[in-house]
């Protein structure tokens, strides 16, 4: 890729040298073989620089293709992975403006995938009310070739929704062009059945949900992130109130944090909450409800832990508390907001505050009431820095947020992750005392399927080696019977 960067936007090349994720997900999405990898960074790279992915923005793009709603990003599946539709009834076919809906529907892929790590969506094609104007093979074409050929492994399944019977030869050519693994992918769906991928949360009416969401243009289409319960208040729920001792005991005790996060934490807490800590060390050490952060998202103002999940329990698990712990990275004080799509489940705490330079500050999130957590909930931390000269309290940060320029503001997405059963307390005691962070099913799980990958490649190149290793015998014992065979014919001629 080097030797032909002429060919290529310079940034993704940097990046592919980088990011180790990236090329994993070109190597899985062509079932690790090493040619059809290199292929499709290739054709992918080629494909960015032409479309110059990396510079899309709302500002290069005409505002009527926010403006037409045939294209947006908005909702989950019952999988929590987002949904990208295509509303075909929007879309009329018109040659001239071709490549400028291509540009963004490159736009929004790399929008999310910037914004949520790359982590796959769920393609959703409405075509009811739709008519022979709407067809548009060489558009679908293209937003499947963006799935197949341009971003590796971030495509889990095609929800087609109402095709009208005249689509249905046309259709017949594009699972021509998908191959057989896409094709495994097509979900064609009515009013039905449709909830077996998607919940009625986010369908609308038309499609036999409940979501009021109506398309409109500015802002971006973004999740509904609303200001979550009990913003800033004072703490009056003894379970909560015990829940931050056990979570500053518990992070001391299994040293989860690192060495700088502990130092910086120390200067945060108040004699008071030193003595409380230390009282609660004290205690008979149990496994508890809330989980730590393990990753941590490195941004430019704050580092963010956990990087991408929170991870709650199950109605049956009982896990309802989760740690954020927000690292100011920079020389001035940064204020930041905490927002849920779910307000009603959550309480944050503290949800808008600020963060003093080189110092770390945790924030609690737990499940009110008898709410669970869902795959479809998201947090959204964003955050801002701060003149020396602006106070930190209530007002000052109200009016901050007012003023403040939406370029400056860094926001980070994190997801809610819900384990299903929990390990049994004794071996969570084990781990802990031995400073080992306790794996989650999810973790055993991911490692489960990596074995079996391995296994199973180990397997086939076994078998691989059996077969020629079979044919190589027979072809020796064919090559010993020639010879023989030669000889025995030149004896018998001479005698």
């Amino acid at each position: 890729l080097i030797d032909k960067s002429d060919k290529y936007d310079s940034r993704d090349v940097e990046r592919l040298q980088q990011d180790d994720k990236w090329v994993e997900d070109y190597l899985l999405w062509r079932h690790d073989v090493v040619d059809d990898t290199l292929k499709m960074i290739d054709e992918s790279f080629q494909w960015r620089k032409e479309y110059t992915v990396n510079d899309l923005s709302e500002s290069v793009l005409p505002k009527w293709l926010f403006e037409n709603g045939a294209l947006f990003l908005h909702g989950y599946d019952k999988e929590g992975y987002k949904l990208f539709w295509f509303k075909v009834k929007h879309h009329v076919r018109d040659p001239k403006q071709q490549l400028e809906k291509k540009k963004l529907v490159a736009f929004w892929l790399e929008h999310y995938a910037k914004r949520d790590h790359g982590k796959p969506l769920t393609v959703v094609f409405d075509m009811a009310e739709t008519g022979i104007s709407h067809i548009d093979l060489d558009f679908v074409r293209f937003i499947v070739s963006c799935f197949t050929d341009y971003y590796p492994n971030f495509l889990t399944k095609i929800v087609i929704f109402e095709m009208p019977w005249i689509m249905n030869a046309a259709f017949k050519i594009v699972k021509g062009w998908l191959g057989p693994d896409a094709i495994s992918m097509l979900k064609f769906t009515n009013k039905n059945d449709v909830q077996e991928y998607i919940s009625g949360e986010y369908l609308p009416p038309h499609m036999g949900g409940t979501d009021s969401f109506k398309y409109s243009y500015p802002p971006l289409v973004d999740d509904d992130f609303q200001t979550p319960l009990c913003e800033n208040g004072p703490i009056t729920s003894e379970d909560e109130h015990e829940s931050k001792e056990e979570i500053d005991a518990d992070t001391k005790e299994t040293g989860e944090l690192n060495e700088e996060q502990n130092l910086n934490q120390k200067k945060m807490n108040s004699v008071e909450q030193i003595s409380k800590s230390e009282e609660t060390d004290k205690t008979e050490f149990k496994p508890k409800n809330a989980k730590k952060a393990l990753t941590t998202f490195k941004g430019p103002l704050l580092h963010i832990s956990p990087a991408e999940e929170l991870y709650f329990g199950s109605k049956e698990t009982g896990e309802k508390k989760c740690l954020i712990v927000l690292t100011n990275v920079t020389k001035n004080v940064v204020a930041f907001k905490v927002r849920t799509t779910a307000p009603e489940k959550y309480r944050v705490k503290p949800s808008n505050s600020s963060c003093e330079p080189g110092t770390s500050l945790d924030i609690i999130v737990s499940l009110h009431g008898g709410f669970a957590a869902s795959l479809q909930d998201r947090f959204l931390i964003m955050a801002a820095e701060m003149d020396q000269s602006s106070g930190a309290g209530i007002p000052e940060l109200t009016q901050f947020w007012k003023e403040v320029p939406r370029t400056k503001v860094m926001e980070h997405r994190l997801r809610c992750h819900v384990i299903e059963s929990s390990k049994p307390s004794s071996l969570t005691l084990k781990e802990n005392a031995f400073n080992i962070p306790a794996k989650t099913n999810e973790d055993l799980h991911i490692q489960l399927t990596h074995l079996l990958q391995i296994n199973r490649r180990l397997q086939e190149q076994i078998d691989r080696c059996l077969w020629f290793q079979q044919l190589s015998v027979v072809l020796s014992v064919l090559s010993v019977t020639v010879v023989a065979f030669c000889f025995y014919l030149t004896y018998t001629q001479r005698s």
